[in-house]
């Protein structure tokens, strides 16, 4: 480690202290997931000063390398990162003070994942607390934890934590979840695993709890009674670009709905938590993933995307991406219905769409509440009401609207449509943020309100397993990318009298 390093601010400019002095070992440091997520991420935290001068990174993979060449690649990535607009990070320029504190601590170690004498040089190198990360491909998960575990770099001392960040996809299945989730509970406890969803990093996706339950005028209509249903959307325009590999043996079920769709699910139905504290939380949310009543192939669409025109370009199909099959029959949409099993929810359905090419990108909850119990206007000129449409929108703006019926001016009684909106950056200071900064910083403070805990996880898989049993894949329906999604998915929600709200925003 050099001996002069860059000093930042004592106490963090938000007024929350830096977390505690540790290592962050990163397996896979010369991932896609490194360069682009994490390194912004502890680049922002540096900037927000909340970390420790007692922190370092220790980067293993495989290649040969050193800790300049891995401090070169990092600032090399960085530097194009911050000029590309599409990129998830994005700013003006690199703060040499903010990235020096980063570079500065960075080192690298190669080794083999699959190597007792990987992980016994780790061990050599790592003294105190430490976090261990698995910025690796799914397979490699057990192994390193075992790996971790055989070497007793899981044992924490009085004073010291040791804790294993496991990205998603947890299993492919519910089997291979529980088989998985017992594999890394023989290494250690349940509360040194932080199985990571950066879905809940995203600062609209935190404050649906604060939404939902610090006022008071909402609570006692967010309920059966009251709500017609719900709609959960997370459409993406962009294709699956050089990822066909992962893409094809996964599919928008697997990638998507038991972690990212389950996790919107739950912050938005679960039951009030007796505290804000972690396990609190977690027990209703978990509570929630099990009242979901195993999906019926019925209730499902599947669709992949064909050859279509986006924002005035052409673009392929599905099955002309690279590393794809031409007959493939993996779906890059789908769309359920799900019901939930509990007091507060029975009867209300709630309709969860996803895919890949659609005509826009966005995420969001909508809820539609019940129309008036007395129609009272249906004598006048306005006796087709509207719902009442309240809208949490996620990406790519942060915000909630509400779409409800005013009169018109005028001497008659005539109903129109207003909406009422807020973004978050008309009110708050827009801080840098990719959605990690937040649960690494949280890792590393042991606040593991916002990471998934193994029953959470394997609920959402029971969840689907019927669809993942019994979905017949000899055929599966093509919709034009750049489009709403298959036909299908209309014919979902038209079976029960509803519709998909637009994606533009619109409520048709």
């Amino acid at each position: 480690m050099p001996e002069q390093m860059t000093p930042l601010k004592d106490d963090a400019a938000s007024g929350t202290t830096p977390a505690p002095p540790c290592t962050l070992v990163i397996f896979g440091a010369g991932g896609d997931l490194t360069k682009r997520l994490l390194m912004p991420s502890l680049y922002n935290l540096a900037g927000a000063g909340l970390l420790p001068e007692g922190f370092s990174i220790i980067g293993v993979d495989h290649s040969d390398g050193t800790d300049q060449s891995l401090r070169d690649t990092l600032t090399k990535t960085m530097e194009e990162f911050s000029k590309d607009p599409t990129s998830e990070f994005h700013a003006a320029h690199i703060d040499p003070k903010s990235w020096g504190f980063i570079r500065d601590r960075l080192h690298y170690l190669k080794g083999d994942f699959e190597k007792p004498e990987t992980f016994q040089a780790v061990k050599d190198r790592v003294k105190g607390s430490a976090v261990f990360y698995c910025a690796v491909a799914a397979r490699f998960f057990g192994t390193i934890v075992e790996g971790l575990g055989q070497a007793g770099l899981l044992k924490q001392e009085e004073g010291s934590f040791r804790r294993v960040v496991i990205e998603k996809p947890f299993g492919s299945d519910l089997a291979s979840a529980k088989a998985l989730n017992a594999r890394i509970l023989k290494q250690g406890d349940e509360s040194q695993f932080y199985r990571i969803d950066h879905f809940l990093g995203k600062e609209t996706v935190q404050s649906i709890m604060a939404f939902r339950f610090a006022n008071g005028m909402l609570e006692p209509v967010w309920r059966r009674e009251y709500i017609d249903s719900v709609q959960i959307t997370a459409a993406e325009t962009v294709g699956v670009e050089e990822r066909g590999g992962f893409y094809e043996p996964t599919g928008a079920l697997r990638d998507m709905v038991p972690n990212h769709m389950f996790q919107l699910l739950c912050m938005v139905a679960m039951e009030p938590p007796n505290s804000f504290g972690a396990e609190a939380v977690r027990s209703e949310k978990a509570k929630l993933a099990e009242a979901v009543r195993p999906i019926p192939p019925e209730d499902a669409v599947r669709g992949q995307y064909g050859a279509g025109t986006l924002e005035g370009h052409s673009v392929p199909g599905y099955r002309d991406e690279p590393h794809v099959a031409g007959d493939s029959v993996t779906e890059t949409y789908i769309a359920l219905k799900l019901a939930i099993e509990n007091w507060r929810w029975a009867g209300v359905p709630f309709y969860v769409r996803t895919g890949k090419r659609m005509t826009g990108r966005r995420t969001e909850i909508a809820v539609l509440f019940k129309p008036a119990p007395f129609k009272m206007f249906e004598d006048t000129p306005t006796d087709d009401l509207g719902p009442t449409v309240m809208r949490i929108t996620i990406d790519p703006d942060h915000g909630i609207s509400t779409e409800y019926n005013v009169k018109v001016p005028g001497p008659e009684m005539k109903v129109g449509r207003v909406r009422t909106a807020f973004k978050y950056s008309d009110f708050f200071a827009d801080t840098p943020n990719v959605g990690y900064e937040t649960l690494l910083y949280d890792c590393m403070v042991g606040d593991a309100t916002l990471f998934q805990r193994a029953d959470n996880i394997e609920a959402g898989w029971a969840a689907v397993d019927p669809l993942l049993k019994g979905w017949p894949q000899a055929d599966i329906p093509l919709y034009p990318a750049g489009s709403a999604g298959p036909k299908e998915a209309d014919a979902l929600l038209a079976r029960d009298g509803r519709h998909w709200l637009g994606i533009d925003g619109t409520t048709d």
